[in-house]
């Protein structure tokens, strides 16, 4: 291994000395810890150590970081307490998460890192996010991204390389070549010869170093994050090392070659820079020994106040409920003035609009968007007023725009993501439900974005532009899901979506777009309205139809077609959270209740309402408490299996059926 000291003085190399021994030290302080079970779990980044301080001591602190479970050099090398990090390796309410999940999945604002879910590649796209939001801010920062050479065959790698060369953000991404993914040899991971060549296909400037070598990995990042402050840009870099250790400690290395794990060993990041600096005369024996005491010493002090600090002993509802959310107050806007007659669609590009006026750090990301104006044309006109910066066309790489939603609200933005059609939400469910949805409760991260999802059927588009999804939605903590049902609600919800710190769905019926039937008169100021709260929008006595979205009209319908039956219909509008309160009292006057959605009937959100009246309202039924939904198979294109796949007609027998219970 050749170390090359350049410019570098030898306060400098020792500091980059101790960047990569302290680490080490806790390591091996760790894995001694979890042999006396005093810890549960240790993901080993022995052998590793080069990487995490060369690039996180050649960034700036007020620079973002996006490390992996092995890169614990990152954290040390921000300067990290190290108490409160072992608490959180003990899963102590004290530690970054409250001991709501384990080791390195956590961030904090503070240290300006922002940790890694399990799923591998999603981490890649936040970063991007973050990036972006430095370059509309027009500052000079670099954000860096980390993943292994396993990760790079996940799809979220692709397209978070595919987003940052299309827009050219100021991201590093860092590809740690360690071996193995867990026992997977890169022999049966990828059939390239160097993974930096996969950055060819993106128009990306890539390079391949030794990621042992800790003066190369500085200095590769010191020179290379200095040209992309200057010139904004995406660089990938594949650093060559090896894991030491199992993927995590029960796994153990049985599967690696004596042979080669004999010749990785000769090339340990550490002994081998710690003798170079003695041969150098940077450091001497003395002063080494020295060092390792003092970082010793550092490591047991901070572990006493580690264990000194109590373990759970109880947990309640309120503070695990209470932290699912961000709970800032939200500003309320009262509608005011002058009213005129829109559209279900003009509603919608109303309050996305005046949203853009309100808040200049909001950013509409979705396909087609920009110039062209979206599929339906609810963003026409956009450009126009506020520029492709803030109104932008996306590749067709759903999971990488949610991703760079979060990225953006982590750096002080707002994002609205368009899914082109709702069906199209697939493509990116793993950062919808396991980073929007889970960050706030993990480590205090808000996720201010909203994702617009024209939904539903009666247009003839079949299995895959026609699906109403808000199910598989309903069922994730820390979503909040939207459903309007007319222009007023419409635009009322969406700015409130917008405004709200937290990740909204918002689901807007393709057939109510052009509606004649649904025009009305809406307020041409802006104005917003509750989310969580229904309304009952027709008075009855003898049986309460609870619905949203086209349900709402279909009900309608129904109470012209028999006025004899004295029905109240309550418009959930919001699905989560939900309104019980009113669901309850509805019930209760009236006595009956049938819960109507287009969505499938098995596992529909009617099924979870109908178990809530039925636990809370038992005592005022009068009858079963009905469900109608569309058929348990995918949605048919044909017209007329289209209108026998929707509830409609079977809404009616249901409803006639109820009441002469």
């Amino acid at each position: 291994m050749q170390f090359k000291k350049k410019r570098y003085s030898n306060k400098k190399l020792i500091e980059l000395y101790k960047g990569i021994l302290h680490p080490r030290l806790i390591e091996q302080k760790m894995l001694s810890l979890l042999r006396q079970n005093k810890i549960t779990k240790w993901f080993a980044g022995i052998g590793q150590e080069a990487i995490s301080c060369g690039v996180t001591q050649a960034l700036n602190d007020d620079e973002f970081l996006l490390p992996m479970h092995r890169n614990l050099g990152v954290f040390v090398n921000r300067g990290i307490p190290l108490s409160r990090l072992f608490m959180q390796f003990q899963g102590k309410r004290e530690g970054f998460s409250k001991g709501r999940d384990r080791s390195f999945h956590f961030g904090t604002k503070e240290y300006n890192i922002v940790g890694m879910i399990s799923h591998l590649g999603p981490q890649l796209a936040v970063g991007s996010g973050i990036a972006l939001a430095n370059k509309l801010r027009k500052e000079k920062k670099v954000t860096v991204a980390f993943t292994g050479e396993g990760g790079t065959s996940e799809g979220d790698f692709h397209e978070a390389l595919n987003v940052a060369s299309v827009w050219q953000l100021p991201v590093i991404f860092v590809i740690e070549n360690n071996g193995y993914g867990l026992s997977t040899p890169t022999s049966e991971q990828y059939n390239c010869k160097d993974l930096k060549d996969r950055a060819l296909g993106y128009g990306m400037e890539a390079h391949k170093i030794d990621g042992n070598n800790i003066l190369e990995v500085y200095d590769t990042f010191k020179r290379i994050a200095s040209s992309v402050r200057k010139n904004p840009r995406p660089v990938l870099v594949e650093c060559v090392t090896f894991r030491m250790h199992g993927h995590e400690e029960a796994s153990g290395t049985k599967y690696v070659p004596k042979k080669l794990m004999d010749s990785w060993a000769k090339k340990d990041p550490i002994d081998n820079y710690e003798k170079w600096l003695l041969a150098e005369g940077v450091l001497t024996k003395e002063e080494v020994e020295e060092i390792r005491t003092t970082l010793k010493a550092d490591i047991e002090s901070e572990l006493k106040i580690a264990y000194n600090t109590p373990f759970f002993e109880t947990a309640t509802y309120e503070e695990e409920t209470d932290d699912i959310f961000d709970n800032s107050p939200v500003t309320t806007i009262e509608p005011t003035g002058s009213t005129a007659q829109k559209r279900f669609l003009d509603a919608i590009s109303d309050g996305l609009r005046q949203s853009m006026e309100s808040y200049d750090n909001l950013v509409l990301m979705g396909q087609d968007i920009a110039d062209y104006g979206g599929v339906f044309k609810i963003t026409d006109g956009f450009t126009k007023q506020f520029g492709l910066d803030r109104v932008r066309n996306t590749p067709i790489c759903e999971s990488a725009i949610i991703g760079i939603g979060l990225g953006l609200s982590i750096n002080g933005y707002k994002a609205m993501v368009e899914m082109q059609f709702a069906d199209f939400v697939t493509c990116g469910f793993n950062q919808i439900v396991n980073n929007l949805a889970k960050s706030h409760y993990r480590w205090g991260q808000n996720a201010d974005v909203v994702v617009r999802m024209p939904t539903g059927g009666g247009v003839g588009a079949g299995p895959f532009h026609s699906q109403s999804n808000e199910a598989w939605f309903f069922h994730v903590p820390g979503l909040k899901i939207v459903y309007p049902s007319n222009p007023y609600d419409a635009k009322g919800l969406l700015m409130a979506a917008i405004n709200d710190p937290n990740p909204v769905m918002y689901f807007e019926h393709k057939f109510l777009y052009r509606n004649k039937q649904v025009e009305m008169e809406i307020p041409d100021a802006p104005y917003t309205l509750e989310i969580g709260k229904a309304q009952v929008i027709k008075e009855g006595e003898a049986v309460s139809i609870i619905t949203y979205g086209s349900g709402v009209w279909w009900s309608k319908a129904l109470a012209e077609k028999h006025p004899e039956i004295d029905m109240e219909i309550v418009d959930l509008t919001s699905l989560l959270p939900l309104d019980t309160e009113t669901i309850y009292a509805s019930v209760q006057k009236t006595g009956k209740a049938l819960i109507v959605h287009e969505d499938n009937l098995t596992g529909g959100i009617g099924a979870e309402i109908a178990a809530l009246i039925n636990e809370h309202c038992f005592e005022y039924l009068d009858g079963p408490v009905k469900r109608v939904g569309a058929l348990d198979t995918p949605f048919p294109f044909n017209t007329v299996l289209e209108k026998n796949y929707l509830p409609v007609e079977r809404f009616e027998s249901a409803l006639v059926e109820l009441v002469e219970y």
